[in-house]
């Protein structure tokens, strides 16, 4: 999983969107203490700096030195590299120890995990009572362009990707969650939450590369032009003015959060 995101790590910590503010002032407001929370996959630290605001320290961890080596640095930010090979009770101790984590978030990378593994930690890192852990993602669906996107683009991809990013496809609905819920969805029923960007069209094509899926159709010699020509020529026909000039639009994003059963 590491090497989707080693070369185009640059890329992401640019193009990404940014998580709306409100989520994190919700989830802090579900937690019963602020002190310390974990961002597990952080990748460039989108979510981590936003965590940042509402906690006392923040430790954030990736299993890709490319991804945190551009991560966006903040001084109640702590970066950690996770190797593959660490068992539960090290990752346990790296995070901060039994009992000691406010709040857990995984953004868009839980489908990368393993996660019975991930689950374990969480039910021994989260204080009790208090703690939440929240899981969110998103796909192509990107409003206005839905049918380009998700309907067109990602069908010619497809066949390139890792089955893992098949939960994040299927808006998590197929992912094990064996939390109590707390209001934020639940296990099997995601809540739809929405991501507000302003984008150029250059943007918008500069965060399609930073997928895990061109980041393998280029591994495999695909002719990426060939394959996403007709997608990407539907977007800029909708684009609807000058292709450097931004524009909003709405990633359809998705979210659970629980507590310990």
């Amino acid at each position: 999983m590491a090497g989707l995101y080693e070369k185009p790590s640059e890329t992401y910590a640019k193009k990404r969107p940014q998580y709306p503010k409100e989520w994190f002032s919700m989830l802090a407001g579900l937690t019963a203490g602020h002190q310390r929370a974990w961002d597990a996959g952080c990748g460039t630290g989108q979510a981590a700096i936003s965590m940042a605001e509402h906690y006392e320290s923040v430790v954030a961890t990736d299993v890709s030195v490319g991804q945190l080596r551009h991560a966006i640095a903040h001084p109640k930010v702590r970066y950690l590299h996770t190797p593959e090979h660490l068992s539960e009770d090290e990752l346990v101790s790296l995070v901060g120890g039994e009992g000691s984590l406010d709040l857990i978030v995984v953004a868009t990378s839980i489908h990368w995990f393993d996660i019975p593994l991930f689950y374990a930690v969480v039910n021994r890192a989260l204080r009790k009572p208090g703690g939440v852990v929240a899981v969110w993602g998103y796909n192509y669906e990107i409003h206005p362009f839905e049918d380009a996107l998700h309907g067109q683009l990602y069908p010619a991809l497809r066949p390139y990707q890792d089955p893992r990013a098949g939960l994040a496809m299927e808006r998590y609905r197929a992912l094990p969650f064996p939390f109590e819920p707390i209001g934020v969805g639940a296990e099997g029923a995601p809540a739809d939450v929405d991501i507000e960007v302003e984008m150029t069209l250059e943007d918008l094509v500069g965060f399609l590369n930073t997928g895990s899926v061109v980041t393998t159709a280029r591994a495999k010699g695909a002719d990426l032009e060939a394959v996403t020509r007709d997608a990407l020529k539907r977007v800029e026909e909708e684009w609807g003015g000058a292709p450097t000039v931004p524009r909003k639009l709405v990633f359809k994003a998705f979210m659970l959060a629980g507590r310990p059963k």
